[in-house]
């Protein structure tokens, strides 16, 4: 199996390939379109701030590329967000793959970012049956729509995943939530055999 996770400048990327690492898998790490393109399994990470993250896909078009890619592609964070219509991050126009879903910050009221671990409900999908808490680190969040298939309440409901079709994003870092991360990451490797 070839997995690839995306390297745009802007990802957590080498704690995601430690993760697969430990399930038996050696992930490759490029911006190769072709290379992205051929492999079977696409993660796209990120950590940092949307603007400057969408920047860094552009200027490699990878902000072309993403969108099409036909086999299963994970999100993660800031890649999540970025699947998005838009962010208030830098008045930063996403990829839309979750079309009309738009990314906003966290009421200053409440203590941002959203940090440690929270637990998830209403799951279903690639999700389904996940109950134990997962690690966050976020200042920005998905409003619930269409697309969600977990929700996170902080101290109201937002999306902690997403799916469409062969996208599937997480909120949350799988990659630094322990057992039940690596639970989802197995599932994940799974889906290029549904």
């Amino acid at each position: 199996m070839k997995l690839a996770i995306i390297n745009y400048g802007a990802g957590n990327i080498f704690s995601v390939k430690s993760a697969f690492e430990r399930l038996g898998i050696e992930p490759i790490i490029t911006a190769d379109p072709v290379e992205i393109e051929s492999s079977d399994l696409v993660v796209f990470p990120g950590v940092g701030h949307a603007a400057s993250a969408m920047q860094q896909l552009k200027e490699s078009q990878l902000d072309r590329l993403i969108p099409n890619l036909k086999q299963p592609v994970l999100g993660i964070c800031l890649g999540m967000q970025l699947m998005c219509e838009s962010s208030e991050e830098g008045d930063t126009k996403g990829l839309s793959i979750f079309d009309k879903v738009k990314v906003q910050r966290f009421d200053d009221r409440l203590k941002v970012p959203h940090m440690g671990w929270n637990e998830l409900t209403n799951s279903k999908g690639l999700l389904a049956e996940i109950v134990d808490p997962v690690y966050f680190v976020h200042s920005y969040y998905a409003p619930l729509s269409q697309y969600t298939i977990a929700e996170t309440n902080y101290p109201f409901g937002f999306s902690a995943a997403l799916q469409k079709d062969n996208f599937i994003a997480c909120q949350f870092h799988p990659e630094k939530s322990g057992a039940v991360g690596e639970i989802i990451l197995r599932k994940f490797l799974k889906t290029n055999k549904m």
